[in-house]
């Protein structure tokens, strides 16, 4: 599941010329039935889910690239919403991922978990613009590299930074 989800941009970009759009609507409807059970699991999943279905009927209907380039704005769109709801009715979505390792947390830590998943809704919406960038106005091969390989670098980079900002507040309450 993660490979195909990794391979899917390099996916589009060496078929592109090779086959019809609409077979390469197979990858994406491959995709989202690999991530159905996941998908199903909540709101944002469910809203994930039609606007795949949304992109493989246009993809179908047009038989155009476009649609499936827009798979990862998609993507970026449905988590900037969980994330962007998660901070209207709480608890934020990083405070829910803290409490599934430790059901406790300090009162302080509340703060610091919604302006950590304030930060995900900016590199959501950061990524999102990109991606819709590249797959509007970029070669195929400039979008590949972004959606395959940039933009999941930039969310490593992100996770690795909250985790040592994360291990500083620790020892700074903690302490």
């Amino acid at each position: 599941m993660i490979i195909l989800t990794l391979l899917y941009p390099l996916a589009i970009w060496f078929g592109e010329g090779q086959f019809e759009p609409r077979f390469l609507a197979a990858l994406l409807l491959l995709l989202a039935l690999t991530r159905l059970h996941v998908l199903k699991s909540n709101k944002a999943g469910y809203w994930l889910l039609g606007g795949v279905l949304v992109l493989l009927i246009l993809t179908a209907w047009s038989n155009a690239l476009l649609p499936l380039k827009l798979y990862p704005v998609l993507v970026n769109a449905a988590m900037l919403g969980a994330f962007g709801y998660s901070l209207i009715f709480p608890p934020s979505m990083a405070e829910r991922f803290a409490r599934m390792r430790e059901s406790d947390l300090p009162a302080q830590s509340v703060g610091y978990m919604r302006r950590v998943t304030q930060v995900w809704c900016v590199f959501f919406a950061f990524n999102g613009a990109v991606a819709l960038a590249t797959a509007l106005w970029a070669p195929p091969a400039v979008w590949s590299l972004y959606n395959g390989v940039v933009a999941y670098l930039l969310m490593g980079l992100l996770f690795a930074g909250e985790y040592l900002m994360r291990c500083r507040f620790k020892r700074r309450f903690n302490a």
